[in-house]
């Protein structure tokens, strides 16, 4: 085999894939979106499913999940005020990833969910 047989094509990452990635892979969004899987949840609620996470941090993804159009915040006026969050169609449409990601680390993943603080 010559040098020239031997060489290849560079890899390189999709776009999107680096994209989607870099969004999910973000500390505490994926957790979020996979609390939220199980159908509409309020700030406690969510704050509960997600141990470790600060009421800073969890507002501020929240609204970043919100922005992206991952989730719909929703406002009934009360009394008492009670704030609800719920996935839109876009948040719905990773289920099916999300769902082979756990599939796949129940499979190949030893031991318990890590802290993410």
């Amino acid at each position: 085999m010559t040098t020239e047989e031997l060489r290849h094509e560079p890899r390189e990452c999709a776009a999107a894939l680096g994209r989607a990635f870099g969004f999910l892979g973000k500390r505490w969004n994926g957790l979020l979106l996979g609390v939220l899987l199980d159908g509409p949840a309020g700030y406690a609620e969510i704050k509960r499913a997600v141990p470790g996470i600060s009421d800073s941090m969890l507002s501020e993804r929240l609204s970043e999940l919100t922005a992206a159009g991952l989730f719909e915040r929703s406002v009934d006026a009360g009394p008492p005020i009670a704030v609800t969050y719920q996935l839109t169609p876009s948040g719905q449409a990773l289920a099916p990833a999300f769902e082979a990601i756990t599939t796949w680390a129940e499979e190949n993943l030893p031991g318990s969910c890590p802290d993410q603080s």
